[in-house]
């Protein structure tokens, strides 16, 4: 299993960044997949996941209205499109292979900084 998130980086209040991953090593299209975050010197915190063919999202209530989960099979990618980001928001953010909710998972990749300071 391979993950490789994407897409990070310096965002003032208010503004917007698109996550990617790129996941190989596994059948993609049959698993749900998350994206989790963790914040310095904090532990991991599960941001939300999708199903395996994309029908069903959750969100954590930190992030419902603001983040959208996407994924597309035929290209074994993950999105998070993160909008109207919040200071405590930064973290550093990896999409795993797991159940919804879930904050530990064998399946997950290298993570992508996200920094949202004015």
């Amino acid at each position: 299993v391979q993950l490789q998130a994407s897409g990070g980086g310096l965002v003032q209040p208010g503004g917007s960044l698109r996550l990617s991953c790129a996941a190989s090593g596994f059948t993609f299209s049959a698993k749900t997949m998350s994206w989790i975050r963790q914040a310095p010197g904090k532990g991991p915190e599960w941001v939300s996941s999708i199903n395996s063919y994309g029908g069903d999202t959750t969100y954590a209530d930190s992030v419902k209205g603001r983040f959208t989960i996407s994924r597309d099979n035929a290209k074994n990618m993950l999105y998070l499109q993160m909008n109207s980001l919040k200071v405590e928001d930064t973290a550093v953010y990896y999409c795993a292979r797991s159940a919804p909710r879930a904050v530990t998972t064998p399946f997950m990749g290298q993570g992508t900084q996200v920094t949202v300071s004015s």
